[in-house]
């Protein structure tokens, strides 16, 4: 079952690359970053802290095999597995609260993406500098995406606990209407 949650994770945060990987640039060479969302979609449905913690550093790999900034790089590696960290806590805080699942992705997906690009914003500044102030990338691409996260996790997450479900149920029922041998 381990291996199973890998695989299945693998293949949301793939998802997540060719989403990044489509996405144009908005400002000055930066983009949203959609990988975010199936990061979120991970930590969200399986809800361990060690898978949680691998996803957030292939996250960070992907993002910054595909990122659009001068630099960004870096930033991505160390925002990524912080963010996956941040989220983590912030959805037992959540399901300990007993929020509804529509009403968490919407906070999921605000709170982690304004700590993701508040982290990537920080660390590329401190290590390689802003293409421009701190301010207008943060309201010009940091608050769009989070915008956009919202959006795109609110209608994914649902669609994707369903799929699981059904996956998951199919299976049980086929083994156990094998005939046995």
């Amino acid at each position: 079952m381990k291996m199973r949650k890998f695989v299945e994770a693998g293949l949301m945060l793939a998802i997540g690359f060719v989403l990044h990987s489509i996405m144009p640039p908005i400002v000055m060479g930066m983009r949203p970053d959609l990988s975010l969302v199936m990061l979120f979609v991970v930590v969200m449905l399986y809800k361990d802290f060690k898978l949680t913690l691998v996803a957030g550093v292939v996250t960070g790999i992907i993002s910054a095999f595909t990122t659009t900034f001068p630099g960004g790089q870096v930033a991505n590696i160390i925002d990524k597995p912080l963010t996956a960290i941040a989220v983590f806590l912030l959805v037992s805080l959540i399901r300990k609260a007993n929020v509804n699942e529509k009403l968490e992705s919407g906070i999921v997906a605000a709170i982690g993406t304004l700590i993701s690009g508040t982290l990537f914003l920080l660390s590329a500044l401190i290590f390689v500098g802003l293409p421009g102030p701190f301010k207008g990338l943060f309201l010009s691409v940091v608050i769009p995406t989070t915008l956009m996260n919202i959006v795109f996790l609110y209608i994914l997450y649902p669609i994707i606990v369903r799929v699981k479900r059904m996956v998951g149920s199919t299976e049980i029922n086929s083994m156990s209407t094998e005939q046995p041998s």
